[in-house]
């Protein structure tokens, strides 16, 4: 690996990226690095672009790092990795993708994550995006995560959409059965002219069934983004989503709730709030000596950390 793709993969990086005691390591649509254990196995798909991760059953905090990078301008990447969590198994999993493009054709990454998780399986899945580069060429990442949760299983979800990225379009689906919890917390960045589109579409099957949902967001100067959330709960069972997005400049910024009850002890909840940088918020930190631009920008990073 060069000097870039050691910074893409740092940008991408957690503190938890060190203790990884199994990964792999994806350039320009390859794998060029992976680490298997007795706990956790990766094994290439036949006939497909992709990977499948097996963690065996009650295994305990697992590490698993499956990043992937491209420095290839034009190049359209698209990948399937499969998550089979064994029974009461506990792991972490840290995601990704960072994309260098100096050049003027545009370069995507759509990366597909189908996770199946088995009875009182718990996993903390932390996935970052990052574009960088000086050429005309777009950064676009469309991932795609699909959730499946059976019987006292447990997921949280961290989504992190850092800077850089020109187009991106984030779908999410969560199918719960009962006495699961899916938690799902989103951070969106956007400048200039660049897009983001966010659809979290979630059924909640079984009794006891739970999700929580919070995005938070920044449009600043001409970006756009949506948001839209889809939680359906068959049985009785409880979601509160939350959309909470700063505009800066011209940024604009649309929220789209959809809550279907169709059990009626299903108890859904949605709120969202999008508006500016509070005045009183700049003044504090400007009586500090800090200017307004500087003011803006911590009170941003407060934001989404």
């Amino acid at each position: 690996m060069n000097d870039a793709d050691k910074r893409l993969l740092n940008e991408l990086s957690d503190s938890e990226t060190q203790k990884a005691d199994a990964y792999n390591i994806r350039k320009n649509g390859k794998s060029i690095d992976r680490k298997t254990n007795p706990f956790v196995q990766i094994i290439p798909k036949e006939g497909n672009q992709g990977i499948d991760i097996y963690v065996k059953e009650n295994t305990l905090l697992s590490v698993v790092h499956i990043p992937v990078i491209l420095t290839e301008s034009g190049l359209t990447d698209v990948v399937y990795n499969d998550f089979h969590i064994g029974k009461n198994a506990n792991v972490i999993i840290l995601a990704g993708c960072g994309v260098h493009n100096d050049e003027h054709k545009d370069t995507e990454h759509d990366g597909i994550h189908r996770f199946y998780l088995e009875e009182n399986a718990k996993v903390k899945y932390i996935e970052k995006h990052y574009g960088e580069g000086l050429g005309k060429g777009k950064k676009i990442l469309n991932p795609v995560t699909e959730i499946y949760m059976k019987n006292g299983s447990n997921m949280t979800m961290d989504t992190i959409q850092i800077k850089g990225v020109d187009t991106t379009e984030r779908k999410t689906i969560g199918i719960l059965e009962s006495n699961t919890i899916l938690v799902i917390n989103e951070k969106i960045l956007t400048e200039g002219h660049q897009n983001a589109k966010t659809i979290f579409q979630v059924d909640l099957n079984g009794e006891n069934a739970s999700t929580h949902v919070t995005s938070r967001s920044v449009a600043t100067e001409n970006s756009y983004q949506e948001f839209i959330s889809d939680i359906t709960g068959n049985a009785p069972s409880y979601a509160h989503v939350e959309c909470d997005a700063i505009i800066k400049g011209n940024g604009q910024v649309k929220a789209i709730p959809e809550i279907y009850a169709k059990n009626p002890e299903a108890n859904l909840i949605h709120e969202a709030t999008i508006g500016k940088i509070a005045g009183e918020q700049l003044t504090k930190l400007m009586s500090l000596g800090l200017s307004e631009k500087d003011a803006e920008d911590v009170i941003i990073k407060g934001f989404l950390k």
